[in-house]
């Protein structure tokens, strides 16, 4: 990885030999390898590690969940905050894990619709549950760094999936917890 971003260096007018940039190609790499360490932790594991049965039917919410990730399409950071409920069916997962999710998911080359269909629908794969949802807030550096230069934009993305979707109540119920302030 480290001679692809020298040639970068390069393509770009730099001269990867100068002081400032000498040890950049190393220190890029180690960057991508912990941004995109997603790719090398199983979602499955994680969850199934952290199975309880218990006999609990209420909404459990886990909302700001603080996450970075790499947009796909420019290499370029999104962040913002996830927000995520499940209804269990007699399993419910430790509560880290549901922060832990969100990091594997969101440590990978990215799209913020993308990222959020995939932590609902494991979390409706592996705990079995009455309904999952996931709403995701992001601001991406894609635009407001370069394209259309949009400062103030968020993006706001959401997936529901179970009660969530077919029970209209739950699903207000949902979007009124995770818009109080904490």
């Amino acid at each position: 990885m480290e001679d692809h971003i020298r040639s970068i260096l390069k393509a770009l007018g730099e001269n990867p030999d100068r002081e400032g940039l000498k040890k950049t190609p190393s220190r890029v790499s180690e960057a991508l390898t912990f941004l995109t360490r997603g790719y090398r932790m199983d979602p499955e594991k994680v969850i199934n590690d952290a199975l309880f049965t218990e006999e609990y039917e209420e909404m459990i919410v886990q909302k700001d969940i603080d996450f970075f990730s790499l947009c796909e399409h420019h290499l370029l950071p999104f962040f913002g905050k996830a927000h995520v409920a499940y209804i269990p069916r007699h399993k419910i997962v430790g509560v880290s894990k549901l922060a832990r999710l969100v990091d594997i998911y969101a440590r990978r080359l990215q799209v913020q619709e993308r990222l959020t269909n995939q932590i609902a629908t494991t979390m409706m794969e592996k705990l079995d549950p009455l309904g999952v949802a996931v709403v995701i807030e992001a601001q991406h550096l894609c635009m407001r760094m370069r394209g259309v230069e949009k400062q103030n934009s968020v993006i706001v993305t959401s997936t529901l999936l179970g009660v969530f979707r077919s029970r209209q109540e739950t699903r207000s119920e949902f979007m009124n917890l995770i818009r109080q302030k904490s």
